[in-house]
């Protein structure tokens, strides 16, 4: 499954959860997408970098140049404390919206 198939917004709240573990590099962040997701959800750099600079200038991550564990220079995204009150939020809305439509589409009445 593409980014483009991936509802929107959440792709940022994706990636605020990602970063709630530790602070990472943008292909690192989408990798770690990839790899939770068992594969599914693989995130290109088109729509991984511009969601990234949304969040970060929504105030939701800092970032910083940094190193990556093999020594390239790199972006390194930190959720800050607003990120983190916007993913508990957001979160537990799309898990109770996720839940009703699983409802509908399983048939339960």
């Amino acid at each position: 499954m593409g980014a483009s198939d991936i509802v929107s917004g959440t792709l940022e709240l994706l990636v605020l959860q990602v970063l709630a573990d530790r602070p990472l590099h943008g292909y690192a962040i989408g990798q770690e997408i990839k790899r939770q997701s068992a594969d599914v959800l693989r995130i290109g750099e088109n729509v991984l970098y511009p969601a990234l600079h949304r969040l970060e200038d929504r105030g939701d991550l800092s970032a910083k140049w940094g190193r990556t564990p093999r020594g390239r220079e790199a972006k390194i995204y930190t959720l800050r404390a607003q990120g983190r009150r916007r993913l508990e939020r957001d979160r537990e809305r799309w898990l109770s919206r996720s839940d009703a439509a699983t409802q509908i589409l399983r048939g339960a009445s």
